[in-house]
């Protein structure tokens, strides 16, 4: 997959598309999925223009990882569930939908199925009422 600087991440990046934004530092930022697959799923994206991992510098790699694990802990604090999911995809056989690389924090709970992957935009109200939730909970 190669990377499309008008992928839809890119243009939120670049202050062209809106977000739901839970916490943003010098290279990453973590905002609401707007197509949640679970209450509560949010995506850590780094400034760096990448496809795939394999695409990404080291030290975004790093700064990728420090912000997935600040924002995982933010969710278990907030919203309390019983697991955590986090994951990456790289290439469309992977499962990946925006050739921008991200990572997906999503809280799980056994007894709740994953809603499908990119198929239903969640109120906007309510992503924003998460991320005030999440980002209360953010470690210092």
């Amino acid at each position: 997959m190669s990377y499309d600087s008008q992928n839809p991440f890119a243009r939120i990046l670049r202050g062209e598309l809106p977000c739901v934004k839970v916490y943003e530092d010098d290279m990453t930022l973590a905002m609401m999925d707007i197509m949640p697959q679970a209450e509560g799923h949010v995506l850590v994206l780094p400034k760096e223009g990448a496809a795939e991992i394999f695409d990404l510098s080291e030290e975004s790699a790093e700064a990728c990882i420090r912000t997935a694990r600040k924002v995982a802990t933010a969710v278990k604090t907030a919203l309390q569930p019983p697991g955590v999911m986090i994951a990456q995809f790289n290439g469309r056989a992977a499962g990946q939908t925006v050739p921008h690389l991200h990572f997906h924090i999503v809280p799980r709970t056994e007894a709740a199925p994953l809603r499908p992957h990119a198929a239903e935009q969640a109120d906007p109200d309510q992503l924003r009422a998460l991320a005030a939730r999440i980002a209360a909970a953010l470690p210092a």
